[in-house]
């Protein structure tokens, strides 16, 4: 028997994330696993007088193409990925892991190449997103390698899916409307101001956000979501941040990451995992080591750390920095290869000051 959930995440990522219309072409990209998803999604294209286009790759291959292929054949730009981030108005994504580890084997300076060479692609991508010519999604559907990660098994985690996504709910769009509401109230404040201090027991750092916007992460680009976030200005972070989270990227999991910051620009950085792939990837480019994104997660409803970006870098009562890429309609500039999202958890007496107002105590707002 179909799970009912499915369909309601469906109906929620085609009317309400990315409110498909009528003659409108719709990329819809994910892996094999997906594919009860992936169909839901494509009857409710068809049903808003859309045109579904269906790309589904197999995980396996991007180990192939790492191992076996030349320096040419990484660096090849994906033909349909590229022609919907390009043209397509609407684009959906479904993470949807066999293997979330496939490729910790691999030659960081080949995983470097490749994301080097998407750079044009994704700039593209993002402004198209910030000038309102692409809608798009990204979303996870549940499979054992996703619940390995998150220590649970199928079942409960397809629950967690579900709920922090509000399937189950009667009206899921009722809910994710009542987050924005509350989030707004958040952005509204924040207008206007001008520097950021953040300081606890993992952190102390300098921001300005002089300039920027804030943006409401109410579940139109990500399913789910809840946070509010901004992109600083590039010269100026200073000090430093412990993240208290595994930053995971590429099947990579780098743990006990420590950065310090001059000027806007990584000075020095630390992990005590996987330092070395943490270097290469800060290396890609030179905007690679500035910040692109500073973030406050909301998300009450999710409340665990299952080892998978999309749902942790939500968690209410925790930050998170993107080395990387900014975002345009934040009024950021940093270019970059990269978008490497990392989490610190505030909840043990981490404070957040804006223009010398606390806003933030122990993963409360005060405002």
């Amino acid at each position: 028997m179909a799970d009912p959930r499915v369909a309601n995440l469906a109906r929620t990522l085609v009317h309400y994330c990315t409110e498909v219309k009528p003659g409108e072409q719709v990329g819809i990209i994910s892996t094999t696993k997906a594919a009860p998803l992936v169909e839901e999604i494509y009857k409710q294209v068809l049903g808003a007088g859309g045109h579904p286009h269906v790309h589904l790759q197999q995980e396996e291959l991007a180990y192939h193409l790492f191992t076996l292929g030349n320096d040419e054949q990484v660096q090849e730009v994906p033909l349909f990925q590229d022609k919907v981030m390009r043209e397509y108005p609407v684009l959906i994504s479904i993470r949807a892991a066999t293997n979330t580890r496939a490729l910790t084997g691999v030659d960081p300076a080949r995983q470097a190449l490749r994301s080097k060479a998407m750079g044009p692609m994704l700039k593209e991508y993002r402004r198209r997103s910030a000038e309102g010519e692409l809608r798009w999604v990204i979303t996870l559907f549940p499979t054992h390698s996703h619940a390995q990660d998150a220590e649970m098994g199928l079942t409960e985690f397809e629950d967690y899916v579900y709920g922090t996504t509000y399937s189950n709910a009667e009206d899921p769009v009722k809910e994710w409307n009542r987050i924005h509401d509350m989030q707004q109230r958040i952005v509204d404040h924040l207008a206007g101001k001008k520097h950021v201090v953040v300081k606890g027991p993992n952190a102390d750092l300098k921001l300005s956000i002089e300039g920027r916007k804030f943006i409401n992460s109410d579940g139109k680009r990500n399913m789910p979501s809840g946070e509010v976030f901004t992109s600083p200005v590039d010269d100026s972070a200073d000090g430093w941040i412990r993240f208290t989270y595994p930053a995971i990227r590429e099947g990579r999991e780098v743990d006990g990451i420590e950065l310090h910051f001059e000027q806007g620009m990584v000075v020095k950085a630390t992990a005590e995992k996987n330092q070395d792939y943490l270097l290469q990837m800060l290396d890609i480019d030179e905007g690679a080591r500035r910040l692109g994104e500073f973030a406050i997660g909301t998300n009450k409803m999710i409340n665990r750390f299952i080892k998978n970006i999309l749902f942790d870098e939500k968690i209410g009562g925790t930050i998170h920095l993107a080395l990387g890429a900014s975002f345009a309609e934040a009024g950021g500039v940093n270019q970059s290869a990269i978008h490497w999202d990392m989490i610190c958890d505030m909840r043990d007496g981490g404070t957040i000051h804006v223009d010398d107002e606390l806003i933030y105590d122990s993963g409360e707002f005060k405002v």
